[in-house]
C-alpha cells in the first residue's frame, strides 16, 4: 500500500541508532517480541484493524509460544498516523523503528502499511539487523532495482545486506494489470491523477506507460494536494478532456473521496479506477452515493474468494471477530505466518539468525498457497485481482494480469 522529501532526515534519524544497533542484536532472557507499525488513528483503522486481528490470530493459535514454549511471544501494536495528520506520519515512523531498533527483546517488525512510511524505517531498522515484513507495502522501488528512482533500493539498505520483504505483489504488477484491464473494460482514453506519495504516484506511472503502450490515449497527468478543500478546478479540466476513465492513483487518506464527488458534480460520468489504496469501507464512506461502479484492483483476492486454508482462516475470522476482514487481513496474518516460522527455525533470540530465516523463506506452506520470497523480498506471489463498488460495497469482478 504507499514521495518524501528531505532524504537528509532520513539518514540523520539512521544514523541516531548506528551505534547501537549491534548491541541490540542479541537479546537475552525467554521473551521474544513482535510489533507491528500500522496507521492506528484516522480513517485507515478499519483497515489495519483487520490487519491486527490477524496477527493476534496467528499469535492465539501458537498459544503466544515458541520453540515447544520455550518462549513467549510478546505483541506490540504501534500506531505510525497521527491525529493532526489524520494517516501516517513520517515522525513517528521514525519514532517507532527507533523504539523497536533499541529493544533488544524485539525480533520482528512487521509493517509499514504505507509505502512512503516504508521508506523511513527500512534504513533505521537496516542499521539494527532487524528484520521487516510488509503486509501491504507494494512500491517497488523499495525493493526492485530499475523500477523506481536511480538510488533505488540501494539507499535503504546501508549496511548492505537486505532486511526487508513484503507478502504483496508490487505496483508494478499491479499498475500494468490495472491498465490492462482498463482497456478490457473499453477505455479508449484516461486521465491519470495521483496523490503525489511515493505509493500513489509510483503505481500511476507504471499505469499510464502501460496505457500508452496499450494504445490508451492519456488525455493529461496531474497531481493532486491531499489536503484541497475541493477539486472543482481540476474536475472541470477533466470534464473538458472528455476521457472514457480517470485513473487515480493513491490512497482514500489524501482526500480521494472529496476528488470523485467533485468530479461526479462537475459532470463527469466515465469510468473511475483506482489502486489497493482506495480499495476498503473508508472510501465508500467518503465518497457516498459517487462511489457507487468505481472499479479498483488488488494483488490477491478478496477474502471471501479464498480457497484451501485461507477459506479456513477467513471463517475463523468471522467466527472470531464478528466482522468481514479488509483486504490487508490475510496479509497480515501471513506476515505474522511468516515470523514464527522463522522464529521456530531458529530458537534464538538472535535478530541476525532470524533475519537470515525470514529472508531465506522458501516453498513455505502458508495460508496463500506455497511461495517464496526472492533475493529482493518479494514474494512469489502474483495473483491479481478487480473490484467493483455495487450496491455500497466492492464486489469482486474478475482475476486481472
Amino acid at each position: 500500500m504507499k514521495r518524501l522529501s528531505g532524504f537528509l532526515i532520513l539518514l540523520m534519524l539512521t544514523s541516531m541508532i548506528a551505534s547501537c544497533g549491534s548491541l541490540a542484536s542479541v537479546g537475552s532472557g525467554s521473551t521474544i517480541k513482535i510489533v507491528s507499525s500500522l496507521p492506528r488513528t484516522g480513517s485507515s483503522k478499519g483497515q489495519t484493524d483487520s490487519i491486527v486481528n490477524a496477527i493476534k490470530q496467528r499469535l492465539e493459535e501458537a498459544d503466544y509460544k515458541a520453540c515447544d514454549g520455550a518462549f513467549t511471544i510478546v505483541y506490540e501494536d504501534m500506531d505510525d498516523a497521527t491525529a493532526a495528520a489524520g494517516k501516517w506520519d513520517a515522525a513517528q515512523e521514525a519514532s517507532n523503528a527507533n523504539k523497536a531498533a533499541g529493544d533488544s527483546a524485539v525480533m520482528v517488525y512487521i509493517g509499514t502499511f504505507n509505502s512512503g512510511a516504508a521508506k523511513i524505517s527500512i534504513p533505521i531498522l537496516n542499521q539494527a539487523g532487524l528484520v521487516m515484513i510488509s503486509p501491504a507495502n507494494t512500491y517497488p522501488g523499495l525493493t526492485k532495482p530499475g523500477k523506481g528512482e536511480a538510488d533505488e533500493p540501494a539507499k535503504y539498505y546501508p549496511n548492505g545486506t537486505h532486511n526487508y520483504v513484503r507478502v504483496v505483489p508490487a505496483d508494478d504488477l499491479q499498475g500494468a494489470a490495472a491498465a490492462r484491464w482498463a482497456q478490457s473494460l473499453g477505455a479508449a482514453s484516461v486521465y491519470v491523477l495521483d496523490d503525489t506519495e511515493l505509493y500513489g504516484k509510483g503505481v500511476a506511472d507504471v499505469f499510464e506507460a502501460t496505457a500508452k503502450e496499450l494504445g490508451i490515449a492519456v488525455k493529461a497527468r496531474d497531481g493532486i494536494d491531499g489536503k484541497a478543500a475541493d477539486y472543482r478546478a481540476l474536475a472541470a479540466k477533466i470534464v473538458a478532456a472528455a476521457p472514457d476513465m480517470v485513473y487515480f492513483g493513491g490512497i482514500t487518506q489524501n482526500n480521494a473521496g472529496q476528488l470523485l464527488k467533485d468530479i461526479r458534480a462537475e459532470g463527469f460520468m466515465g469510468k473511475f479506477m483506482g489502486p489497493d489504496g482506495i480499495y476498503e469501507t473508508a472510501f465508500i464512506e467518503a465518497a457516498g452515493a459517487d462511489a457507487e461502479g468505481v472499479y479498483a484492483t488488488f494483488g490477491g483476492v478478496p477474502a471471501e474468494k479464498l480457497e484451501g486454508d485461507a477459506a479456513t482462516w477467513y471463517a475463523n475470522y468471522k467466527a472470531t471477530y464478528n466482522a468481514e476482514p479488509e483486504v490487508y487481513a490475510v496479509y497480515g496474518y501471513e506476515s505474522a505466518n511468516v515470523a514464527m516460522n522463522a522464529i521456530n527455525s531458529v530458537c534464538k533470540q538472535d535478530r541476525a539468525a532470524i533475519q537470515s530465516a525470514v529472508m531465506g523463506t522458501k516453498d513455505f506452506k502458508g495460508i496463500l498457497g506455497t511461495w517464496s520470497f526472492d533475493a529482493n523480498g518479494d514474494t512469489s506471489l502474483t495473483s491479481m485481482s478487480g473490484a467493483q463498488v455495487v450496491a455500497g460495497k466492492f464486489e469482486f469482478v474478475q482475476p486481472i494480469k
